[in-house]
């Protein structure tokens, strides 16, 4: 991946980050964590990964998320200093689950050796 790519990536995380977390009024999308952001190569779509902190509101996060993301991409355009902002697509990053379950595997493996 080229340097520019990765600091657009790096810059939408941050800026999402704190427009999730001071502009968008929705109660939903308060405790919404953003983990990565991946953008195409030609800048014209990016999914923003994000972790949610109670799971039972994942779904309604996620549409929360969805609905405000015109006005996410208003706001990146003031923030951001490219000439056209990406499609912003949010998605569940199913990540840390995974990881943990991993851990939990190998501590049970350890467990089990003892």
């Amino acid at each position: 991946m080229s340097y520019k790519i990765d600091r657009i990536e790096s810059s939408m995380v941050k800026e999402v980050s704190y427009i999730l977390m001071t502009e968008v009024k929705d109660p939903n999308v308060k405790f919404v964590t953003v983990t990565a952001a991946k953008v195409t190569s030609d800048l014209s779509y990016a999914k923003i990964y994000v972790t949610v902190l109670n799971k039972e509101y994942t779904k309604d996060t996620l549409k929360a998320l969805n609905n405000a993301k015109g006005f996410i991409r208003n706001e990146l355009k003031e923030r951001m200093d490219i000439r056209n902002i990406p499609e912003l697509e949010f998605v569940y990053d199913e990540s840390i689950e995974y990881g943990n379950k991993i851990e939990k595997i190998i501590e049970d493996i350890h467990k089990d050796d003892n």
